[in-house]
């Protein structure tokens, strides 16, 4: 009976030294947290500027390319035609 009680003891021991040990860890993330609250609060500015310039460089980029495919588009219509007007005829 005492080894069952000792056994029940040792389980309720690491139970609790397991919860003081899960609450310190929860406890030193949100302190953290709160530490670093004001870097992120200086660093998103940045990050709006970054997000901005990769935006405009991706609309710069798909202008390019559209500008140089509708020329490309032009000259294959303008070849294509005849051949079209010939076979829609016979």
């Amino acid at each position: 009976m005492l080894t069952l009680m000792t056994l029940f003891a040792f389980f309720f021991v690491a139970f609790c030294a397991m919860a003081v040990f899960a609450v310190a860890i929860f406890a030193l993330k949100l302190s953290l947290k709160l530490v670093l609250l004001p870097i992120k609060l200086l660093v998103l500015p940045f990050l709006a500027i970054a997000l901005i310039v990769k935006l405009a460089v991706l609309l710069a980029l798909g202008v390019a390319v559209l500008a140089i495919l509708i020329p490309i588009a032009i000259v294959v219509a303008i070849f294509a035609t005849p051949f079209l007007l010939i076979h829609a005829l016979t």
